[in-house]
């Protein structure tokens, strides 16, 4: 079955695996809808998409913004008249922090980045979801979700459980429209978000690499290619599961 007219909406999508999912989606054939909070980086993306055939634009707003992303992914929905893939691929670690040092605002600033953005994009998205082609949500979690993360990403980690629980429930919720749930955890993928490490420590992200079975970090388009099946019609059939996309991390070695 065609791609072509399908409606692919990637939050945080100006840089890392975020691009790299909408070029993926893009080349499979989708209109693909950027977010992010840098302007001028999703100008140069989407000509850079544009210049490989690929129908894009861009629509700068913070996901942690409910009024801003409601607004926003209405606007697509309306315009479109549908969308068929929803990727709630912003996020991230929002710093580190201790809980008996942790302030009200750090706590709630890591929960909104993770888990409120899912859910207002979520909610937002659903009514034209209902009019896509094999509609699917696409969350991302993380291993931390089960280990409850290092030091410091306790967080972190409690965010990314609530987006394992938030996807189940949303598979839950929506089935009976149609509309599958499911979300990926990545491992340590090679991405700027390891970029000062990699400059300043380059013996430590080379380690990193020795606690993965497959003896190499990712990259973003092995992320790509995952999101690209979960969203096609290869994976009708999946809902309310994450895959893990670490190379064997998850279990140690």
């Amino acid at each position: 079955m065609s791609t072509e007219g399908k409606v692919a909406v990637i939050t945080g999508a100006t840089g890392g695996i975020g691009f790299e999912v909408a070029k993926r989606l893009g080349q499979d054939g989708f209109t693909v809808i950027l977010n992010g909070i840098d302007d001028e980086a999703g100008a140069k993306r989407v000509k850079e998409l544009t210049a490989e055939g690929i129908t894009a634009e861009y629509l700068g707003f913070d996901v942690t913004n409910e009024e801003a992303v409601t607004k926003n992914i209405k606007a697509i929905g309306d315009k479109y008249g549908k969308i068929d893939t929803l990727v709630n691929n912003a996020g991230g670690l929002g710093g580190r922090s201790r809980f008996e040092e942790m302030t009200t605002e750090f706590y709630r600033s890591v929960m909104a980045l993770n888990l409120d953005s899912t859910f207002f994009a979520s909610r937002a998205a659903i009514p034209y979801l209902k009019k896509g082609e094999h509609p699917s949500i696409i969350n991302y979690t993380s291993n931390a979700a089960w280990t409850a993360g290092g030091p410091g990403a306790g967080i972190y980690g409690t965010s990314k459980a609530g987006v394992n629980a938030i996807t189940r429930a949303l598979a839950k919720d929506l089935a009976e429209y149609g509309i599958r749930v499911n979300a990926v955890s990545p491992g340590t993928i090679d991405t700027p978000f390891h970029a000062q490490i990699k400059a300043t420590k380059p013996e430590v992200f080379a380690s990193w690499a020795n606690n993965i079975m497959l003896g190499r970090l990712g990259q973003p388009s092995d992320v790509a290619g995952v999101v690209s099946f979960l969203a096609g019609k290869d994976a009708a059939f999946i809902t309310a599961e994450t895959i893990q996309i670490g190379g064997g991390q998850a279990l140690g070695i």
